[in-house]
């Protein structure tokens, strides 16, 4: 037995035995798996050494309304071609016809961004692109690539009511208006924001692209890809329905589109129960105004004249409203209103209306004595600012006599100031403004201020050039921000002056008996919000009067487009501007701030708390923080037709955005076709050759690589 047991034991232990690899080869395979891991970071170093990437710019991207789609996108791959720099018109036939190397991607000089070159492009497969390059200074000529008619068949005026005045039939509104960010394109366009970025690809485009003695260039040539590939097609409607489908049957469903939408901004001079009803003999005047823009290129919106100068002018008259010692025995109450996605059909404002209609809104349309919007009041000409009224509504003679004591208290409360009210005559219809939609749903009298008797004075509008510049807003060289931030500018105290004409109309029109002299606006103010809405809102003092745990908001170049998660920036921004310039400060600890339960005061309703970072302390780099009561509110600014379900809406606003996955732009030599095709032949080859050396290899392996056996076994 033992003998057995010990002959098995020795068997299975020279059966065991593995033998050490020769060094050579321990060697290879050591270099082998260095090779391995290296693989990733080898292969992202190339990436870096073929491609630059463009880091600063901003898209076109698709939007759909119920019936159509506007906007631009790439293939599903991002689109190529060879770079060719336009900067005459002259030098768009290379690109349409006598260039060798089509496709080709622009650099479009920005003063020839426009329809008529746009509309070349648009018909040719021999352009995959376009990269536009802003104009400095902004084209004097004007730039507006909204309608001319803007928010066209979603005003008051149709065939049933004033048709004479429907689809600007009295006037054409926004005259420079080409429509551009309403056309559908089948390639990308970028806007290139960094002039250094610029410069690099025309020096790429100097180095390699140039034709040389009327031939064209030789390989390698410098080219751009842009990726901006969009989920959504054809319209709101289809888009709608796939994403439904898809979060109806889908467990992981994929939304292809969504709605534009954000919150509207409002608070009242007296509180109110935001979540009850005012009793239905209360009186209030609704002062309103945008706060939104729009530009060819997405989250590229400055609104400096279309948005910012009209709700900074409306913010100012909040303030200065509420400096007066009497507001409490105003016999009437004033709402003070900022509508959000209104450049989109009305979006808030005829979501407001909606909520009133529905009684889901504090409010009811019965409520509202009058209205009174700010419109564009930036650019006025002799200090004149216009009063435009509906002149269907005003046949009715009720109306007719309270917007006539509107006029009179508008023009009688300008006496002394540097601006002069002029009413606009009977025959002229409303321009484009939030107050048409409540028109559609009542007659109210009201008033639109702006800063145009007929088209506007704008030629900007709807632009990316609608800037600072734009509003006449100049700083002296050499200052720091903080002081930049405390300039009063010219623009700051025109704007102010208007601000304190339109507190002084509204104190009076609410009933206030006492002398308005006292009601004036502050320049310094005004300046100060212009700065951190159209320069730079990363400042000392939005730092101040927002919640710390929304500083991060805070950008460094202010934009105003409504978008499709909210609240956006501006929304935020104007919320917390509002609250610091009509609110209180109130002695309560951050706990009792954020938990009004614990408030000590018994009217807690009508208010809204916040818990703010407040200004640094001059001691040390700590801030000191204070809780805000006012009567700021948000309410829902998306389209009652997403409620509905009514996608197909001609009632109601339908834009959508469509989703998509990556938006990005490099530039890179590209060789030529016939050296693609040899180095793909080669590699094919080269292939071919090691697979078959793979194989005899491995078939010979047995000797190729015998390992010699090992000197001490012994074998039985």
């Amino acid at each position: 037995v033992g003998s057995a047991w010990g002959s098995r034991g020795m068997e299975a232990a020279v059966g065991s035995y593995r033998p050490p690899l020769p060094a050579w080869w321990r060697l290879l395979r050591g270099l082998l798996l260095a090779v391995l891991a290296a693989g990733p970071c080898q292969g992202n170093s190339v990436e870096r050494k073929i491609y630059i990437p463009l880091n600063r710019t901003a898209p076109c991207v698709r939007l759909l309304n119920a019936t159509h789609q506007i906007g631009c996108q790439s293939s599903i791959s991002g689109d190529t071609g060879v770079i060719h720099v336009v900067e005459r018109e002259e030098d768009l036939s290379w690109v349409l016809a006598d260039g060798p190397h089509p496709p080709y991607m622009i650099l479009l000089d920005g003063n020839l961004f426009n329809r008529s070159v746009l509309m070349q492009l648009k018909g040719t497969s021999r352009v995959s692109g376009l990269a536009v390059d802003i104009a400095k200074p902004s084209p004097p000529q004007g730039f507006s690539p909204g309608l001319k008619c803007p928010n066209e068949g979603f005003g008051v005026y149709s065939k049933d009511y004033g048709p004479q005045f429907a689809n600007c039939n009295g006037t054409v509104w926004n005259p420079v208006g080409s429509g551009l960010s309403y056309e559908d394109f089948d390639f990308p366009i970028f806007l290139l924001e960094d002039a250094n970025e610029t410069q690099v690809i025309k020096q790429c485009y100097q180095a390699h692209n140039v034709p040389r003695d009327g031939s064209g260039p030789q390989y390698p040539l410098c080219a751009m890809q842009l990726f901006s590939h969009m989920h959504a097609v054809t319209s709101t409607v289809t888009c709608m329905r796939r994403s439904s489908l898809q979060s109806t049957f889908s467990i992981n469903p994929e939304v292809v589109c969504d709605p534009l939408l954000d919150y509207n901004v409002w608070s009242t001079l007296q509180p109110i129960n935001s979540s009850g009803k005012v009793e239905p003999e209360k009186e209030v005047i609704i002062v309103a105004t945008r706060i939104d823009s729009h530009s060819f290129f997405w989250n590229i919106a400055p609104g400096a004249e279309s948005a910012v100068s009209s709700f900074v002018t409306h913010l100012a008259a909040a303030e200065a409203l509420h400096k007066a010692s009497d507001i409490h025995l105003l016999q009437r109450n004033i709402m003070f209103t900022f509508f959000q996605g209104e450049t989109f059909d009305y979006i808030g404002s005829s979501r407001m209306v909606y909520d009133m209609e529905k009684d889901v809104f504090p409010l009811r349309l019965e409520n509202i004595h009058s209205f009174v919007e700010l419109n564009q009041v930036a650019l006025r000409n002799d200090s004149v600012l216009w009063m435009h009224t509906d002149p269907v509504s005003r046949m009715n003679e009720s109306v007719q006599e309270q917007v006539r004591n509107l006029l009179d208290i508008l023009s009688s409360s300008s006496a002394g100031a540097n601006v002069t009210l002029q009413e606009v005559g009977h025959s002229q219809p409303l321009p484009p403004s939030s107050f048409q939609r409540f028109l559609r749903a009542r007659h109210i009298p009201g008033v639109v201020l702006a800063d145009h008797r007929t088209a506007f004075q704008n030629r900007y509008y709807q632009s990316m050039y609608d800037t600072p510049e734009n509003i006449r807003m100049q700083y002296p060289e050499g200052l720091s921000p903080d002081e930049t931030l405390e300039y009063v500018t010219d623009t700051a105290k025109s704007l102010a002056e208007v601000a304190t004409v339109v507190a002084r109309a509204l104190y009076r029109l609410a009933g206030g008996a006492n002398n308005t002299s006292a009601i004036q606006a502050d320049p310094k103010t005004v300046t100060r919000m212009l700065y951190g809405f159209l320069i730079k809102m990363n400042n000392s003092w939005f730092q101040s009067i927002i919640k710390p745990d929304l500083k991060e908001i805070l950008g460094d170049v202010p934009q105003h487009y409504v978008a499709v998660s909210s609240p956006v920036n501006t929304t935020y921004l104007v919320q917390y501007v509002l609250a610091n310039l009509t609110g209180t400060v109130v002695n309560l600890t951050k706990e009792e701030c954020q938990n009004l339960q614990k408030t000590p005061y018994s009217e807690k309703e009508p208010y809204d708390y916040a818990w703010v970072q407040g200004a640094l302390d001059s001691n040390s780099t700590s801030r000191v923080p204070y809780c805000v009561r006012s009567t700021v509110r948000l309410s829902k600014a998306l389209s009652p037709a997403f409620e509905l379900r009514q996608w197909g809406s001609t009632e109601y606003s339908t834009w959508t955005e469509s989703r998509w996955k990556e938006i990005r732009a490099r530039i890179f030599l590209v060789a030529s076709k016939e050296l693609e095709i040899i180095t793909l032949v080669v590699g094919i080859v080269i292939l071919i050759v090691s697979l078959l050396a793979t194989y005899f290899i491995n078939a010979k392996a047995d000797v190729l690589f015998t390992i010699p056996q090992n000197p001490g076994a012994v074998a039985y």
